[in-house]
């Protein structure tokens, strides 16, 4: 992995999101939670993976 996968992933889970939160707001409850979910998940696996870098 480097750093721009890592940033490019990250920046589209947090943009993922933001769509979601302020966009969708004509999608059913829960296919906005899990699109959500989705959006938490590739911004966790970006964190995990910049602080497995770091070390």
């Amino acid at each position: 992995m480097n750093w721009a996968a890592i940033v490019l992933v990250g920046g589209f889970g947090l943009m993922w999101l933001g769509v979601v939160i302020y966009v969708a707001d004509t999608s059913a409850p829960w296919m906005r939670l899990a699109q959500a979910a989705f959006g938490l998940l590739l911004a966790g696996w970006a964190v995990q993976r910049a602080t497995v870098m770091m070390r």
